[in-house]
Order: C-alpha cells, then structure tokens, then sequence
C-alpha cells in the first residue's frame, strides 16, 4: 500500500504534502521492523519510541510516523499530533477497515470481561453465525485460537485490526472484542466501529493509571460514546448500549451518558432484562431470564452470583442487539464448559476443592470467595497478592475483603516487579489485621507463590476449597524486570501432585524461591 493511502480516510490533521513511500506493514518495536514497514514511534511509560527510530531505518523500515518535530532520517518522516492515536486508524486503513465489513459487539467492565464475551461468543455460535473473538486470553478466528500474550490487555492496535482483517478474509461476519480501560485510553480500538457495547461493572481498578475512579469510568465509558460514530454498514449497526443496572454506580453515570439506543440487565427489581429464581449448586447455576418480549429458563456451569450477571449481559446484548431466539440464546450460555483461569478446578483426586481463578480487583476476590461460599459449607482458603508499581490501594482493599469472607488466607507474591515483595505483604497484612486477622491463625504470609499454594493445600480439610487468586490463565509473573514462565494452574497440580504422593509436573521457578530478594530488585 502507498503511504498516501493510509491517510484518506484519517480523521486527525496531518501533512498535505504526503510522500508516496510504499508500506507493506506496520510496526511499534524497532526490533520487529521489516523491510517496508511503517514504523510508529509512540511515547509509553517507560520508553520513547522516537529514540529508536534509527534502529527502525537500519531494519528497512520505508517512512516512519512520529509526534515530535524531529527531521534528518533517510526515510519519510511524518509528524502528527499523537502517534499513539493515529495508529489505530493507520492499521485500519492499512487493512482496509475490516471493521465495517463485520458486526462488531464490544465489552468493557472491572470484571467479568472475559467471561461474558465468551458467552456471547457461544450464542453467536449456537444461532450459527460466522463469529470470531478477541480477548485477553486469546484471539478465535474460526477454528484457529492464537494466544494474545502473558501479560496482557487489549492488543495493541496494529494487532486487532490484523485479527480482523483475518475473520474478514476467513469470511466471519461477527466478532466480539473484549476492551479494557488501557485499551480506550491509549486509542488502541478507536477503529473498530462497534455496534453494540455490553458494560459488566465498574469498579476500583487501575487508579494509578487513571488517576481516580471518574477518570477510569470515563475510559471505559469511551465504548459507548463511540457507538455514535461507527458508521452506517450494510448489514446495519443497532448502536445499543448494554448496561448493568445492579452495578448503580456505573449504571446511573451510563444510563445519562448514552445517546443511542439502551438496555439494562441486572438481579435487582426493575432491570429491563430481570434474573429470577437463582439456584446455586458446586456444579453450576440456574435462573430465569424475563423481561417484557420472553421468558426463558437458563443453566450454566459457571458458578456463582457474579456468573448469573455475566449470563444476563451475553442473553440482553445477543437477543435484543442481534434478535437471536431466546431459546438459542440460552442454549449458547449453557454451551460454555468453562474458561481457563476463571474459577477453573483442578482435581487430581483430593478430598477438597482446589480452584485457580483470576480475580486481581477488590470486587473480583469478593465475588469469587462468595462463589466459594455457595460451593461449600466448610472452610474458604484464599491465596493471594497484589502487584507491585500497580494501585496500592487494592493492597489494604483486597486484604480486608480476605479477612471479612475467607476462614484462611495466605498472603503472597503477584508481581511485584521492582517492589519490595515484603513490603507488599507488611500493608496487606496491616489490612488484614484491620479486620481482625490474627497472623498464624487465621492469615499466613508466604513469598514464595508455589510455597504459598503447597502450605494452603495442608491447611485443607475435607470439603474446604482452596482459592488461588490473581494469575488465572497468566502465563508468566514479573520479578523484577523479568518475566519469569508461571502457570497458577501448573503450579496448583505441581503442588497437589506433592501433597497426594504422586506424580505431577514440576513447581515453575520463581526467583523468590531463592529468597534473595535484593538481587531481583537490581534487575
């Protein structure tokens, strides 16, 4: 494609005087550029891409876009007002907009994100659409599933308008995209001309990054607001917003702030979309979804409250967004065996519960110690940490929501990349103890992850559950500035298969196995 292509259809201002540089890609990482690419230097937290706009030229890159008065490079430069957001229509254009040739259903939220696209995604399928999917675990384009990365959130631009441009050429007509806050803020979905946007919650996350919970809501609030720019397709776009009417905080905000067609779902009396007659069994749940238009008895091997939610968003967002039958609908929630990372057992034969599950917010753990709570009538362990150079309001938070529901909790790393991991553990225990957790009574602290999850399993009895939060499906945990390979799941079995004599995979390493926290701190 000729560089001058990519800017017919750019809505921000640039240089009249484009040169015509031909571009066979786009990148962002000096280290990946290929011969022709366009290279897009954005400034992050920690690096500034113009730095290495040399190292890009060196690679073959063809013309490179910038947003500092920069001049003298071999190549094309091209300065803008913000690189970062104009990379997600340059993609865009460089893919031929694949979004407007697709039924795009975005949804954004606190928690829930993952399950509740999945099961929008499983009534897609069951109503025989031609679907893909996006999320933070990985990318669905047809029968092929592509891991999205370890530590991830929404995709980079270039990144989702690639997947797209694939389900595009794979011949899918709908996609459902999981977006995160750090996804509106950075501009990286701007492009994805979505039709119906689905909200599951809002709650306290990421106020390091936003700077307040106003400033969080107003990112994720970036979803609805761009409904009213997606433009016309031919297939039609029904513009509908999907809200949460339980979740009052984000709902009264949403309920005023949208200017497109609306719904809301919710348990309490008076939502649109109204969950009934909940049942709750440790294999699964059951409810009754009515509203004005049906009525129709739903089941789910999810398990939990928060569950019968993330149900009722996929059911509004897929039977009044798309006009799915109702009965499809609920066949496609029921069709979801389970997700990986999200309350997901793990049974190698003992007599307790062993569970991994990603829950890393405040309202997260509370929600799925809650879940345990209806699994058993004995004892909830919970195993958990908090993430260094990340909100550590969640530290006290997330401590006091352990010593309120959990009977035991044991404390432990989560990335705390160049934290003191003992300092990270002193103000969660200083919240537990707020609470009235008695340190080797009724709350532990262990730095060693693997350690920490092998100590919980001998504190179980029969019928408790054990609770591995915060990893989930993650692949790796960051020390330092290193990633180091970490499966919760792999080390829930490693650990299991010790306790029970058997055999099993091996612990991953972590370097707080070492106990020689000062080294990893020096990177």
């Amino acid at each position: 494609m000729n560089l001058r292509d990519l800017f017919v259809d750019f809505p921000f201002s640039h240089p009249a005087d484009l040169p015509a540089a031909e571009i066979k890609g786009i990148a962002i990482d000096s280290r990946v550029v290929k011969p022709g690419d366009l290279f897009v230097a954005m400034r992050g937290r920690d690096l500034d891409g113009h730095k290495y706009i040399q190292n890009a030229i060196a690679n073959g890159a063809s013309a490179v876009v910038g947003d500092r008065e920069l001049n003298g490079f071999s190549v094309p430069y091209i300065q803008l007002e913000e690189a970062r957001h104009a990379l997600t229509w340059l993609a865009a254009a460089f893919h031929g907009f694949p979004a407007r040739k697709l039924t795009v259903i975005g949804v954004t939220g606190t928690d829930g994100k993952t399950t509740t696209s999945n099961l929008i995604y499983k009534v897609l399928v069951e109503a025989g659409l031609k679907a893909g999917m996006i999320s933070t675990v990985n990318a669905v384009i047809g029968d092929e599933v592509l891991d999205t990365g370890f530590h991830v959130t929404t995709p980079d631009a270039h990144d989702v308008q690639r997947y797209l441009a694939r389900m595009v050429e794979a011949g899918l007509t709908h996609v459902v995209l999981e977006t995160t806050s750090h996804g509106w803020s950075q501009h990286r979905v701007d492009a994805c001309e979505f039709d119906i946007a689905v909200v599951t919650n809002i709650t306290h996350e990421h106020m390091d990054e936003h700077g307040g919970y106003e400033n969080y809501r107003a990112a994720k609030a970036r979803l609805f607001s761009s409904l009213e720019w997606t433009r016309t397709k031919p297939q039609g776009n029904p513009r509908l917003a999907v809200l949460n009417f339980d979740d009052k905080k984000s709902f009264d905000f949403l309920n005023e702030f949208v200017k497109t067609n609306k719904v809301n779902y919710g348990l309490g009396e008076g939502a649109d979309v109204l969950g009934m007659n909940v049942t709750y069994s440790p294999s699964g749940i059951e409810f009754t979804a009515t509203s004005k238009d049906f009525r129709i008895v739903t089941s789910s091997k999810l398990v939990g409250a928060y569950n019968v939610s993330n149900c009722l968003g996929a059911l509004t967002a897929t039977i009044y967004g798309l006009g799915i039958d109702p009965q499809v609908a609920a066949r496609g929630i029921a069709a979801l065996e389970g997700i990986a990372g999200r309350m997901e057992r793990i049974d190698m034969g003992q007599n307790f519960t062993a569970i991994v599950d990603f829950a890393h917010t405040p309202n997260a753990l509370k929600v799925s110690l809650e879940a345990g709570r209806t699994m058993t009538n004995k004892r909830v362990i919970a195993v958990f940490g908090s993430a260094g150079l990340r909100d550590k309001e969640k530290r006290r938070m997330m401590a006091e929501t352990a010593a309120e529901l959990a009977d035991l909790t044991v404390l432990t790393a989560e990335d705390p990349r160049i934290e003191s991991l003992d300092g990270i553990l002193d103000e969660m225990a200083a919240g537990m103890r707020s609470k009235g957790g008695r340190e080797g009574e009724t709350f532990w602290r262990v730095p060693d992850r693997g350690e920490a999850i092998k100590f919980a399993l001998r504190l179980a009895q029969e019928g408790d559950i054990v609770l591995s939060c915060g990893k989930g499906h993650e692949q790796s945990m960051c020390f330092g500035k290193t990633e180091y390979l970490w499966d919760d799941r792999t080390a829930m079995r490693a650990a299991l298969a010790e306790f029970l004599g058997m055999e099993g995979p091996p612990m991953p390493y972590l370097p707080s196995q070492d106990k020689k926290e000062e080294e990893w701190l020096k990177g």
